[in-house]
């Protein structure tokens, strides 16, 4: 039977093909997605300004005993005194410290300045004059020197922290060419960046002839529990970037929730397409049982056929999976979804399970198909092929109906969700509703067809009439090219809503929330505190208040202890922090005080969300985690309302000030009083960049711009999932509606033969295909709206989704466009023919 089965994969081209493309493309997706997830579980940052440092400790930016992978979002700095602890351990030659800290060079842009010592991390080399040995002193990176149009010995003004300072260039220094590094001497530039005592990394370079990896775990001894962390090879990058940390975890939720979906919907594709070509080749397994054929051979007939085509398409699949997985890395970096500085790394585990999975579900399908035809007795065969009267089973029946609790399950899930984590319960949601409808579509189908069969016998004729019994004689191979048009148009219109839904939402929460007219900010990234009374005593100013936002913690009110470990003791509650000055507060914000008063935020205290201060009383000391891991006791002043899933706690910008990578003031929200219009307000407020430089005043159009920036990130991400995702599911659409039509050349034959013409055909074919997506849409808006209801009520507070009507109207009309010309198409390739020839008679 396996000779066979090779010998017959010539003569049933288009089946195969339309498998084999199903199966390659499916292979490529799941490979690429499960490289992608690998990277984000190694999460690699190759160094590049640390590079020439084999060992490099930085603080550890993990929040560690919890069963979340929650990471600090600051940067967790560490004594410097640690670096002189360091340098005595057996085998370390040196340890360098190195601070970083934003800055501004008034003909260079944003820079980044560190202290001279660390340039040898880099390394940096001068290439013309001195190093920096007195204050007043700076060296250029030779890149940036070029950019700005600076030479040695010329002077500069550098704005530091909130203060210009005022530079002789000593010397020009080689290094990355895209770096913006300038080098101040040591203790001067822990001085202005306002960092004495404090370090950023320390770079550890071991003794001649000694092992850097014995090196790197002397180290780790001799810094014993301080919450800090010893790194090497690859993840020195993430001491340079410690967005790595924060922003790497992302990728592996990411990676994760994209590759199900891939592998959901190439499940899907794979299993409908094998089993439509299958299906197609009744007649065929009807005539090998009545010659004889054992249920046990016709099995190992379509396995041998499946296996072949399996293992050829997925063998071809393994050289552009990972390269789609480093485009799809490469993809997010350039949106700035994750950080640049990851690289990809993925082994053999992701071509195991792109190839594992495709193989399995083609001959888990093919294993289906075959024993479907196994069971047909030899009497039974012709009829049964002719006929087809196995259109629906009791085990399609029960695991589609728990398909459908567990949509129910995941859509309560979703409407329990706060708003912005409602949609990682609705992705998978609508996958398990897509997986029950069209589990379940065949009884779907044959109600629509009940239902429509005589409308549309009146309004198309003769042609309706013929395609409606079409369509009714032959359930499940019309189920089957269903399925991808529920897919694609399914999944369309759920990921684009539930984006927009997404974003509405937050634009929502930003909007209710702003009060002010004026945002005040530094080209150097920050103001100093003081800047805000300044500002509030300035003609045509009602009120100013500080903004530092940043993410923190409240902890249980039993510390936890390394004793506890990972999966047990109370667990932290992860929340938005905004530090504010409670002067102003009320006219710039919309927060207002659901019990006790805004204008106590003096000091050690804090206004929590009220949903998270159930079971607290004003006056209570909430234990928290700042945003660099610091831990504070809190006095409870005052709770606010705000929208569920985009609470924000609110807590004295003195508190917040220091614990932030800027130690600034990054915007200061102003009011203009009665009569003053914004661009009078702008006006007086830009006279203060006299005495303060790098000052800026603007519209609140620029926290808006900046707002949509990042929902435009998220919304790009979604895209190109979406793009994947739902392109995949519509190659499958053609390719399905292709082999669907070409596939029933001997009907059409048959049909001319009788005397129709090729139009009475096509237009039966049109009926039919009208059909097809009619079901297929039908199918796909009840995904839609299974899922994206759930997910609307619990982000907008309504079951209508977020969005334009257009998006429905185009995706729905897309599907109907591309289903009707894909069947006319194939349909009328066939009926080029005479049907003399097509039937075999030489005229």
């Amino acid at each position: 039977m396996i000779r066979i089965a090779l010998r017959t994969l010539r003569f049933h081209k288009g089946g195969f093909l339309a498998s084999f493309l199903a199966l390659f493309a499916g292979a490529v997706i799941v490979i690429g997605s499960g490289g992608l997830l690998e990277t984000g579980i190694h999460n690699a940052a190759p160094p590049h300004r640390l590079a020439a440092a084999p060992v490099v400790v930085t603080g550890d930016q993990n929040y560690r005993y919890t069963r979340q992978e929650l990471v600090f979002p600051e940067r967790m700095r560490m004594d410097a005194a640690l670096a002189d602890r360091i340098a005595k351990v057996p085998g370390v030659g040196s340890a360098v410290q190195d601070i970083s800290f934003p800055a501004a060079l008034g003909r260079g842009g944003t820079v980044t300045g560190h202290g001279w010592s660390s340039a040898k991390l880099s390394p940096y080399r001068l290439t013309d004059g001195t190093a920096p040995t007195a204050d007043g002193q700076i060296v250029l990176g030779r890149a940036l020197a070029e950019r700005a149009g600076v030479r040695t010995g010329e002077r500069i003004r550098l704005l530091v922290h909130g203060t210009e300072h005022g530079y002789r260039v000593s010397g020009l220094a080689a290094g990355p060419d895209d770096s913006a590094d300038v080098f101040l001497k040591d203790a001067e530039a822990a001085t202005v960046a306002d960092l004495v005592g404090r370090t950023d990394t320390i770079g550890v370079f071991p003794a001649s002839g000694a092992d850097p990896q014995k090196v790197a775990s002397a180290v780790r001894e001799a810094v014993g529990d301080a919450p800090v962390t010893v790194l090497t090879g690859d993840d020195r990058g993430r001491a340079e970037n410690p967005d790595v940390v924060s922003d790497g975890s992302d990728l592996i939720p990411l990676a994760a929730a994209f590759g199900g979906l891939s592998a959901m919907v190439t499940i899907f594709v794979v299993a409908s397409t094998l089993g439509l070509s299958i299906q197609q080749r009744q007649r065929e397994m009807a005539l090998l049982r009545t010659i004889g054929s054992t249920p046990g051979q016709l099995r190992r007939l379509i396995l041998g056929e499946t296996l072949v085509l399996a293992v050829v398409a997925t063998g071809l699949a393994v050289v552009p999976g990972p390269r789609f997985g480093h485009w799809l890395l490469d993809a997010f970096a350039d949106a700035g979804v994750v950080p640049d500085a990851i690289a990809y790394r993925a082994g053999s585990v992701p071509v195991l399970a792109g190839v594992g999975t495709a193989l399995l579900t083609a001959v888990g399908s093919a294993y289906i198909a075959a024993q479907s035809a196994a069971r047909t007795r030899p009497t039974e065969a012709l009829a049964e092929a002719t006929l087809q009267r196995r259109w629906f089973s009791a085990f399609r029946l029960v695991v589609g109906v728990l398909c459908l609790v567990g949509g129910a399950a995941l859509a309560w899930g979703t409407s329990r969700s706060a708003g912005p984590d409602a949609a990682g319960v609705a992705t998978p949601a609508a996958m398990v509703w897509a997986a029950a409808f069209g589990l379940l579509g065949p009884v779907v189908v044959r109600g629509i067809v009940a239902v429509l069969r005589r409308p549309v016998g009146r309004v198309s004729g003769l042609a309706g009439e013929l395609a409606a019994h079409n369509a009714r004689a032959r359930t499940a191979r019309l189920a089957s090219a269903v399925m991808p048009v529920m897919l694609a148009s399914g999944l369309a219109i759920g990921l684009m809503y539930m984006q927009t839904t997404q974003s509405e939402g937050a634009q929502k929460a930003f909007d209710d929330n702003l009060r002010a007219d004026v945002v005040v900010t530094s080209a150097s990234g920050g103001l100093p505190l003081g800047l805000v009374d300044t500002v509030r005593k300035q003609p045509g100013v009602a009120a100013a208040s500080a903004q530092i936002p940043t993410t923190g913690y409240i902890e249980p009110d039993r510390p936890m202890r390394p004793a506890d470990g990972e999966d047990k003791g109370p667990q932290p509650t992860e929340l938005s922090l905004q530090g504010v000055t409670p002067q102003g507060l009320d006219r710039t914000t919309a927060y207002r005080a659901v019990s006790g008063s805004l204008a106590a935020l003096d000091g050690a205290s804090v206004a929590l969300p009220a949903r998270y201060a159930e079971e607290r009383r004003l006056g209570d000391m909430v234990p928290m985690r700042l945003g660099d891991g610091t831990q504070v006791r809190l006095k409870l002043v005052a709770t606010v309302d705000g929208r569920r899933g985009y609470e924000t706690a609110l807590v004295p910008a003195s508190v917040l000030l220091g614990h932030t990578d800027g130690g600034l003031v990054p915007q200061i929200m102003v009011r203009a009083a009665a009569g003053t219009t914004p661009a009078q307000l702008t006006g007086n407020l830009s006279k203060l960049a006299r005495q303060q430089p790098g000052l800026r005043v603007s519209g609140t159009e620029v926290l808006t711009a900046a707002r949509a920036k990042a929902d435009d990130t998220q919304a790009w991400m979604a895209y190109l999932v979406l793009g994947v995702v739902v392109g995949y599911a519509t190659l499958a659409l053609i390719n399905t509606q292709v082999l669907a039509t070409t596939e029933r050349r001997k009907e059409f034959m048959l049909q001319r033969l009788v005397g129709a013409t090729r139009r009475q055909v096509l237009q039966m074919m049109t009926v039919e295909a009208s059909l097809v997506a009619l079901a297929g849409i039908v199918l796909g808006l009840l995904v839609a709206v299974a899922t994206l209801v759930p997910l609307s009520m619990s982000v907008l507070g309504t079951a209508l989704p977020g969005g334009s009507p257009w998006i429905l109207v185009v995706v729905l009309a897309g599907a109907a466009a591309l289903t009707l010309a894909t069947t006319l198409l194939a349909a009328g390739a066939v009926l080029r023919g005479r049907p003399g020839d097509m039937a075999g008679i030489k005229e």
